[in-house]
């Protein structure tokens, strides 16, 4: 039977999502050999790549029970087949002796050759997340791409709020009197839950957003949170997501110097009293691609310099007060006491969140599966806040479409228990926003 699609896949995909193989419609699947040789290396450990080799393996153990790889394995119902691809023979075009070189790439795009050359009436096309392989591929006349599924559309990505000009004045009156409306058909069409909206008409102008509770949108008011005060509406908006005890899941995405951490962590620390403990964490992207076991001290000496970001946050909040006086002390007792507890994220794998207040910072570089591993760990009156900017993306295999706070912003929205803002205007400094804007 002739072969319409065929997609040879990467690593670098099976460890973005072990069921990659399934999300191919049709089309049938090849995995090189060379393939399964490298998922078999990041098997052992705890990290989200570890996981998605050990189900991925699972998975192929399955469908190839009594079977031979070799052979076009069926995956299922309406699906397409798939094989595995042993080392390439001679081949016209060898990827190992154009590039100089024996390495699992080049065996991977000799694998992608072959397959070519033996299914000739085939579109044979080479998926990866690593750009240089897809380069490669291309400059051999191999048709490459990035695996596209769960991929977001950026451009369209929702912002959690909307501006609304030339509103009538005698509705901002009532608005502003009676403090919420309860038709909102004048307003907008499309109404998501704990949507926000600036009104304006002329220089007069209000701040709201709709409330699932009450089905109303109701005004917003700017507060003063733990010695931090909001310095423009998207901030506002953003703080009274944080304190809202309705919203389980906020997610703050914006350049650096937006204040996204240090809103999230003012506004839990004037919720202390409500959680048991307040835990900031962040992933640990190692520089250079170095593992963190080759830096030099303990455990906590190696963590340290990855922590120090959302240390500052809480020592600038520290500095609004006096040494002694009633919100600084508590803020050192709450360090004391392990109610303020700021960790990497790897640190927390495995724990239930219950009645406490858990902040990610640079969430940008979770894949969608990790962040779907921290809100499924959420215990009763747990509060998640994911923050991070999609523009800065320090992990090799995710970009602005494929990573996790892209993911949930997209998915999550509209539903009652989440609320999303986007922070565009820099409050940091002048010279931190001129260069956002200019570098």
């Amino acid at each position: 039977m002739s072969k319409d699609k065929i997609f040879v896949l990467d690593t670098s995909v099976i460890l973005h999502d072990h069921n990659a193989l399934f999300n191919f419609q049709e089309h049938d699947v090849a995995i090189p050999i060379t393939t399964l040789e490298e998922v078999d290396t990041f098997k052992k450990g705890g990290q989200d790549k570890n996981f998605a080799a050990r189900q991925f393996i699972r998975s192929l153990d399955e469908l190839t029970k009594n079977t031979k790889l070799q052979e076009w394995i069926p995956l299922g119902e309406n699906l397409g087949s798939f094989k595995i691809i042993l080392n390439a023979g001679k081949l016209e075009v060898d990827a190992k002796s154009i590039f100089d070189s024996n390495t699992n790439d080049n065996k991977i795009l000799n694998a992608a050759l072959s397959i070519k050359k033996s299914e000739p009436t085939a579109r044979v096309i080479l998926v990866s997340k690593d750009i240089n392989l897809r380069l490669k591929g291309k400059s051999l006349n191999l048709e490459s791409e990035d695996y596209e599924t769960g991929k977001i559309n950026v451009k369209e990505l929702y912002t959690g709020i909307k501006i609304l000009e030339d509103i009538d004045e005698n509705l901002l009156k009532k608005i502003y009197k009676d403090g919420a409306l309860i038709d909102l058909s004048e307003i907008d069409e499309e109404v998501k839950n704990n949507h926000y909206y600036l009104l304006k008409n002329g220089k007069n102008s209000i701040l709201t957003f709709y409330n699932p509770v009450t089905e109303s949108l109701e005004r917003v008011e700017k507060e003063y949170t733990y010695g931090i005060k909001p310095r423009n509406y998207e901030q506002t908006f953003a703080l009274h997501a944080i304190l809202n005890p309705n919203i389980k899941l906020v997610t703050i995405q914006g350049v650096a110097g937006t204040g996204k951490t240090l809103l999230a962590l003012a506004g839990a620390l004037e919720q202390k009293n409500k959680f048991d403990q307040i835990i900031l964490a962040r992933p640990i992207v190692a520089l250079s691609n170095n593992d963190i076991g080759f830096l030099p001290g303990d455990a906590g000496e190696k963590i340290n310099p990855y922590m120090e970001p959302l240390w500052d946050n809480l020592k600038f909040i520290k500095s609004q007060f006096g040494e002694n006086e009633k919100k600084s002390v508590a803020i050192d007792e709450m360090l004391k006491d392990g109610k303020i507890n700021i960790t990497p994220l790897a640190f927390i794998r495995g724990r239930s969140f219950s009645k406490m207040i858990f902040i990610v910072d640079e969430a940008q570089n979770l894949s969608p599966h990790e962040i779907k591993t921290i809100i499924t760990r959420a215990g009763e009156d747990t509060k998640i806040i994911f923050t991070g900017d999609i523009k800065q993306i320090d992990t090799p295999y995710l970009d602005e479409q494929s990573n996790g706070l892209s993911y949930v912003i997209d998915r999550m929205k509209g539903e009652e228990l989440f609320a999303h803002i986007t922070l565009e205007k820099g409050e940091r400094s002048e010279l931190a926003n001129l260069a956002n804007k200019k570098l």
